[in-house]
C-alpha cells in the first residue's frame, strides 16, 4: 500500500517518468497536486489520469513536443476518480484493517517545532507590520502547542485531525498576508496565473481553476515571506531520528 504522505513526490516522480525527462514541476504543477490532495482525490485516481492524459496525447497524430504541465491532464485525472467512486459505490464495503501512521510522534512534533521556529524568524522580520508579525506569532504558538501535545506513536485519526488544525492555521496566514498585499500585487498574481491557465481553461471547469489559482496565489505569498507550508504532507523523511 502506498504511504498516502508521499502523494506530492509520488506524482512529480511519476510526471517525470511518463515524460521521458527529469524536469522542475512549476509553482502552477504544485498548484494543480494540492488541489487534487484538498479534493481528496486518491493518488492511484491521480495516476491513472495521468496516464489517461498521456495515451490521449499520443493517439493524436502529428501533435509536436511532449505534455509539459500536469494541467494537460486535470481532465483525464478527473474522469478517472468519478469513474473509482462510481465503482467503490457499487461494491461491497470490507471491514476496515487498522491503519497505521507513517510517522512517530516525535517526527510530527520535530516537524511542527522547526515550523514555528520559521514563523517566528518571520514575524521578527515584519515587525513593522504589527498586524502580520502577530499572526505569525500567533501560529507560531499554535504549533508549538501541538508539538507538545504529540506522543511517541499516533494513530491515523490523530493524524486526520492534526491535518484540520494545520489547514485551518494555513488559511489565517492566507487571509493575513492577502490583507497585508497591497491590491496592485494582487492583481499582478492573479494575472500571471491566469495567463498561465489560459491554454487549459478550456479542460477545467469553474470550480477546478479557482482551487488552482488560489494554491497558487498561496504558494507564491507564502514563499514571498518565506514561511513554511505546515501541512503533514510536507513532513520530510530527513526528520526521523537517526539510528545509533
Amino acid at each position: 500500500m502506498r504511504n498516502y504522505f508521499n502523494y506530492f513526490t509520488e506524482i512529480e516522480e511519476y510526471f517525470w517518468q511518463k515524460r521521458g525527462a527529469h524536469i522542475l514541476v512549476s509553482t502552477l504543477d504544485w498548484a494543480v497536486i494540492e488541489t487534487w490532495q484538498r479534493s481528496g482525490i486518491p493518488l492511484e485516481a491521480v495516476l491513472k489520469g495521468i496516464d489517461r492524459a498521456f495515451e490521449r496525447w499520443s493517439r493524436r497524430a502529428g501533435r509536436p513536443g511532449r505534455i509539459k504541465s500536469l494541467l494537460y491532464c486535470v481532465d483525464a485525472v478527473a474522469q478517472v476518480a468519478e469513474e473509482m467512486k462510481e465503482a467503490a459505490a457499487g461494491a461491497r464495503v470490507a471491514p476496515a484493517a487498522a491503519a497505521t501512521t507513517p510517522f512517530t510522534g516525535t517526527e510530527i512534533a520535530t516537524f511542527f517545532q522547526r515550523n514555528a521556529s520559521e514563523l517566528r524568524v518571520a514575524s521578527q522580520a515584519t515587525a513593522t507590520n504589527p498586524a502580520l508579525s502577530e499572526a505569525f506569532a500567533d501560529i507560531a504558538s499554535a504549533l508549538e502547542a501541538l508539538a507538545d501535545q504529540q506522543p511517541a506513536t499516533g494513530a491515523l485519526g490523530n493524524l486526520e485531525d492534526l491535518e484540520r488544525h494545520l489547514t485551518v492555521f494555513e488559511e489565517k496566514l492566507l487571509a493575513a498576508l492577502t490583507q497585508a498585499t497591497s491590491a496592485d500585487e494582487l492583481v499582478a498574481l492573479r494575472r500571471e496565473v491566469e495567463q498561465a491557465l489560459a491554454p487549459y481553461r478550456r479542460k477545467m471547469t469553474a470550480e477546478q481553476i479557482a482551487l488552482v489559482e488560489k494554491q497558487y496565489m498561496q504558494k507564491k505569498l507564502f514563499a514571498r515571506y518565506h514561511l513554511p507550508r505546515l501541512s503533514l504532507f510536507y513532513l520530510p523523511t530527513s526528520l526521523a531520528p537517526q539510528q545509533s
